[in-house]
């Protein structure tokens, strides 16, 4: 048997494990549950794909993103390790071909969404599969108190009764709360959890509330060479914002979910090849990339959680050199945060109504539905049925929280085709029209099983094989069709819903009112503790993320914003004492909150007097409770 090193060794290029990593594979190796929490860029994948590829059999990988299979895949095949996914773009024929060739011993790793899991299909091979790890990625999903529950999560354990192997959940950004519903979800024996520390010594963190935000960033951009990431909260602002950049000779580009494929891959591997500096974008950029050296990453919009702020800010700095994480914000944002949770949870009755607009949109009636793709265009919807956007959206995520439907701008659905011409008929066809001829023998020797089912095709590929353009090909395509050749489903880049369940009368839509409210508690806690994170001018800033993740040992990063302010501020003795003398003054007269003090005084400056007030609080001679409000300790 390999050892773990030599496997690094051989195809990962490293000589030395990070921490954490070597412990949580012995683990594996010893068949013992794990749970994982490790900072982004913490090295999550190689915990499991090492120990598979030591131990015999197939490494069974879930994943909420179809974006981030697909990258794994890719760069497990580059280092020449077998490896494949399935997820609900593929029709039953690829399902079951790549399936049958995984029983074979074909690959060494399979991808799947959890969706994939309750399949009937999948569920035929399963037994047959000789799985000897599973590996959980983005864990946190699976908890309904988290920033980002996905309810197919709640399915896994129970693939867990049929499967003897051990299981690994990972991920970067739980709470010591989301970590135990981490465990009791996913039904885990005796796990073992390891957390690594949110100590980055590289990392700065730092955040400006600013009247011009892109003067700010572009006095960000030219202090700190290298590559970025700006993040911003619309498509229409991403291009604004890039084509700013660019008038001020800073080379950028913008990329959001509304491109097509193509245009997506391309500017994503113009910035990956460093031809583009800057990417500006939504946040359906970033996930799974795999680029060390991005120098900083700017967020021009308030994030509505620290948990998507850590995950998105922790893109830079990957290669451990000195990296940026830049927030930008003005009063509005600061106002449009603290509102979040009501525009975030819709009333039930709202929630109720907008479904009906939904599914008279797609026009899908009732008892109808369960596993369809519906093209769903959110501007006309909103449009022709007079709703508005926010109350649309996060209708949206409600109805997919409570496992009605299935809602994401980047599904990519690959053309499919079958034949409904008889061979007969098709010989004929073809000495009639031999311009055609190329395309249909391409298809029947290219697609195994494309009589019989409808199966997904690359134009691409069916060009290159035939040697003329793309469009050519889809012509041609379009062109047997209309001739009754073909039935041909043109690839879709447009937003999809996909039915989880047939549809409900909308009078009868079941909402869980109790998890409902918690779970709407669960988000403004979330939002405050955002809040609470711009606005403190004291703390460390990676000291407050890592004690909001779990992590109490973390001491101060002396490179943030507040730490540089802290070492700027001197305080003689006399000063301090000065300073305490008036701040107890203040107490005597009545209960003040901590803003007045810092307006009150023209005689200190704001920053001493938060030093000095800071030390008291640290020292339990003042309380300051959560409303700011001053209290003093006898």
């Amino acid at each position: 048997m390999p050892s773990p090193q030599s496997i690094l060794q051989q195809y990962w290029n490293h000589q030395s494990f990070r921490p954490q990593q070597e412990e949580i594979i012995q683990s594996v190796l010893n068949g013992k549950d794990a749970v994982a929490l490790l900072p982004t860029g913490g090295g999550k994948s190689v915990c499991y794909q090492i120990p598979a590829l030591i131990k015999d059999g197939l490494c069974l990988v879930i994943s909420p993103l179809i974006a981030l299979m697909k990258d794994q895949v890719f760069y497990l095949t580059k280092k020449n390790i077998a490896a494949v996914s399935l997820h609900t773009s593929q029709t039953f024929y690829d399902v079951k071909q790549i399936l049958k060739q995984a029983v074979n011993g074909s690959y060494k790793f399979l991808y799947v969404s959890p969706e994939r899991l309750q399949s009937n299909i999948f569920n035929e091979y399963l037994h047959a599969l000789n799985i000897n790890l599973v590996a959980v990625d983005e864990a946190h999903c699976i908890s309904q108190w988290g920033y980002d529950f996905r309810p197919s999560y709640l399915k896994i354990a129970d693939l867990m009764d049929k499967v003897d192997a051990p299981m690994l959940a990972l991920t970067a950004s739980a709470t010591s709360i989301v970590l135990d519903d981490i465990v009791s979800k996913l039904k885990l024996k005796n796990a073992v959890v390891f957390r690594k520390s949110f100590q980055k010594q590289n990392f700065s963190y730092s955040v400006f509330k600013v009247d011009s935000k892109i003067n700010k960033a572009i006095e960000v951009l030219k202090n700190v060479p290298g590559s970025s990431i700006i993040y911003c909260k619309s498509r229409k602002l991403c291009k604004e914002v890039a084509d700013l950049l660019n008038l001020q000779h800073i080379n950028a580009d913008y990329y959001h979910a509304g491109l097509s494929q193509d245009v997506r891959n391309k500017k994503q591997q113009a910035w990956l090849n460093n031809s583009i500096r800057i990417m500006v974008c939504t946040n359906a950029f970033g996930m799974g990339i795999d680029k060390a050296d991005v120098r900083s990453v700017v967020h021009y919009n308030l994030p509505d959680c620290l948990e998507s702020y850590y995950q998105e800010a922790g893109r830079a700095g990957r290669d451990e050199k000195k990296s940026y994480a830049v927030l930008l914000y003005n009063s509005e944002d600061e106002k449009a945060l603290k509102g979040l949770p009501e525009q975030r949870f819709p009333q039930i009755k709202e929630i109720k109504n907008i479904y009906q607009c939904l599914v008279d949109y797609l026009q899908i009636p009732v008892g109808i539905g369960e596993g369809n793709y519906y093209d769903f265009n959110l501007k006309e919807f909103i449009k022709n049925f007079k709703i508005d956007v926010f109350a649309a959206i996060n209708t949206l995520k409600m109805l997919a929280q409570e496992g009605y439907i299935s809602f994401n701008e980047n599904v990519f659905l690959p053309s499919k085709i079958s034949f409904t011409a008889s061979k007969e008929l098709l010989n004929d066809f073809e000495k009639s029209h031999p311009l055609l001829e190329p395309v249909v023998k391409c298809l029947l020797r290219t697609y195994e099983g494309i009589y019989d089912n409808k199966i997904s095709i690359s134009e691409r590929l069916i060009s290159r094989l035939i040697k003329t353009s793309v469009e050519e090909v889809k012509q041609k395509l379009l062109q047997l069709q209309s001739l009754n050749i073909i039935e041909y489903d043109v690839q879709k880049e447009t937003p999809q819903i996909y039915c989880i369940t047939n549809r409900a009368s909308a009078q009868y839509l079941t909402i869980n009112y109790d998890q409902y409210k918690q779970r709407k508690q669960e988000y403004s806690q979330r939002v405050e503790t955002m809040r609470t994170y711009i606005q403190t001018i004291t703390t460390c800033r990676s000291r407050f993320i890592g004690n909001y993740f779990g992590d109490k040992d973390i001491s101060d990063c002396g490179i943030c914003d507040n730490c540089l302010k802290k070492k700027s501020i001197e305080l003689s003795d006399e000063e301090f004492l000065l300073i305490k003398e008036y701040i107890y003054s203040m107490l005597n007269s009545e209960s003040i909150v901590v803003q007045t003090i810092l307006q009150s005084s023209k005689r200190f400056k704001k920053e001493k007097l938060w030093k000095v007030l800071h030390y008291l609080q640290s020292e339990k001679l003042i309380k300051i409770e959560s409303d700011g409000t001053i209290l003093s300790v006898k």
